[in-house]
């Protein structure tokens, strides 16, 4: 079977680093200019006639919209989990062929890595009885024409941009790469026959 070649690896790895960095520092730099979680920002930025965005910083013990609260470790072991599946489809199995792959799945693990730093408590924020929290930091505050969206983060994003676009590779998966997935690769059949030939001569 064809090798990953090098520069896949790199695409990937890199891909993953600027992710998690960008999601990591972007929740340093708002909850320390905020002075922490409950503030928000002085400013409020509106446009499209009715759609308004600042920061506001929260902790969530959950998932998206607060679901799950209070399992952290949960989604923190789920978050493992599928970064050893990331790893083993694409680098195992070799699905790192495919580049679209490849830029969806670094998505999701660099949103993934982000949020799981949080879920472990190692932003260091403990609340006022000096308890470590086990929290992911949102701060993307978005009010849709007076529907209140879900507070986020940069994690967030990447981990949905990369679902969707897993979503429609899946969509439009050709006959070819769907027989790639679902067949073991097979020998070529024309070296094993010159194989023999020489071996009788």
């Amino acid at each position: 079977m064809t090798p990953i070649p090098l520069r896949r690896h790199l695409l990937f790895w890199l891909m993953v680093c600027a992710a998690t960095g960008w999601d990591l520092y972007s929740k340093e730099t708002v909850f320390k200019s905020l002075g922490g979680p409950g503030n928000q920002s002085a400013w409020e930025m509106r446009f499209f006639g009715g759609v308004t965005f600042e920061y506001f910083a929260v902790l969530n013990h959950g998932a998206l919209w607060g679901v799950g609260q209070g399992f952290a470790f949960v989604f923190a072991l789920l978050s493992v989990v599928a970064v050893a599946v990331i790893v083993y489809w694409l680098f195992v199995k070799r699905h790192a062929h495919s580049l679209w792959l490849t830029v969806c799945l670094a998505l999701i693990m660099g949103g993934t890595l982000g949020n799981l730093y949080d879920r472990l408590g190692m932003h260091g924020i403990r609340n006022a009885l000096g308890e470590l929290q086990y929290a992911v930091r949102d701060f993307l505050h978005f009010n849709l024409w007076g529907f209140e969206w879900a507070i986020f983060n940069y994690a967030d994003v990447f981990l949905v941009t990369g679902a969707i676009m897993l979503a429609l590779h899946s969509f439009f998966l050709t006959e070819g790469e769907i027989a790639a997935v679902s067949e073991p690769a097979k020998p070529d059949e024309s070296k094993r026959t010159d194989t023999g030939m020489r071996a009788a001569s």
